[in-house]
């Protein structure tokens, strides 16, 4: 029975370093941070602590040019983008509700993945499911008073970031995973590609860097190396130890933490619509995530995504 249940404590890890993301992001732009450079520096760190990995597994980055295509397309949809928005976003609310924000990413995928992926299709169940979601949505941002915990703008950057992220793990599907390199290599690829990206634009947009104190410098080198690097090394460990069903409600237990440490470490405020919209949105991503009727071969498991598109 342990054996069966050996994949738990990382599971149980990886939804913590996911979780624990967004109070990290929030320590960092409250202590004047810019998006753009919190973005740079958790891809950077990311990045490094990727390679680091490579190194001792002496695995490296495919070579092919046409993959580098797509990981500067991917790094753009699950990276270099969306983190920036979501940095954005938590200058305008909770952490908390960026977390719960966050859930809505597998509902964002599944409609991207019904037009990009042809062997994803939008059913009943999985219509019944967005639905469910979309008014836990409406219920997190408590419509009929106005946006509790934030403004509109920073609750509609949160909802731009899981749609970038359910573009990118579309593409991901379609393009990018299938690759037989390793995770840690493809992974070290993406987050490359996206440090890159962000190293033209970032100074551009927001000027140059400043030092924002210990305790931010810390939540961003903890941010970078574990939630954007180790992470994904975790991720790829769950889906060959316990299936990609089972990794993927790592989605939907990352809000709890993010609740959780939002609430204990940065005092931040939970109302009742938070709490009941949160539940809604979890409710919607089990429905639309509806067991697929073949099974799926072993030989695919090694093929699946190496990273993903979290906090």
């Amino acid at each position: 029975m342990l054996n069966t249940f050996r994949w738990m404590p990382g599971f149980v890890a990886l939804s913590a370093i996911w979780g624990a993301s967004f109070a990290l992001i929030k320590v960092a732009v409250d202590a004047g941070v810019a998006p753009a450079w919190v973005a740079l520096w958790r891809c950077l760190f990311g990045a490094l602590a990727l390679l680091g990995i490579c190194a001792i597994r002496r695995t490296w980055p495919p070579r092919e040019p046409v993959l580098w295509g797509h990981a500067l397309v991917v790094a753009a949809l699950l990276n270099a983008v969306p983190f920036t928005l979501l940095a954005y976003g938590e200058t305008q609310v909770s952490s908390v509700l960026a977390g719960i924000w966050n859930a809505t990413t597998p509902l964002a995928t599944m409609m991207f993945a019904a037009a990009l992926v042809p062997q994803e299709r939008l059913t009943g169940r999985r219509l019944f499911g967005l639905l469910t979601g979309f008014a836990g949505v409406l219920v997190v941002l408590g419509v009929w008073q106005g946006i509790e915990g934030g403004t509109v703008a920073g609750a509609l950057a949160c909802l731009a970031t899981t749609i970038c992220y359910g573009a990118g793990f579309a593409y991901t599907q379609r393009f990018f995973s299938g690759h037989g390199a390793s995770a840690a290599g493809l992974s070290a690829m993406q987050i490359g590609c996206a440090t890159a990206e962000l190293a033209l634009l970032t100074p551009l947009i927001s000027g140059a860097p400043t030092w924002p104190g210990p305790r931010a410098g810390a939540a961003l080198l903890v941010l970078g190396a574990a939630g954007t690097g180790v992470a994904y090394v975790l991720n790829l460990a769950v889906i060959r130890s316990a299936g990609s069903t089972v990794a993927a409600t790592v989605t939907y237990v990352a809000p709890l933490w993010s609740t959780m440490l939002g609430a204990t470490l940065l005092s931040e405020p939970i109302g009742w619509n938070t709490a009941a919209g949160g539940l809604l949105i979890l409710a919607g991503v089990v429905i639309a995530r509806a067991p697929r009727r073949a099974a799926v071969p072993r030989d695919e498991r090694p093929r699946v995504p190496a990273t993903g598109g979290r906090a």
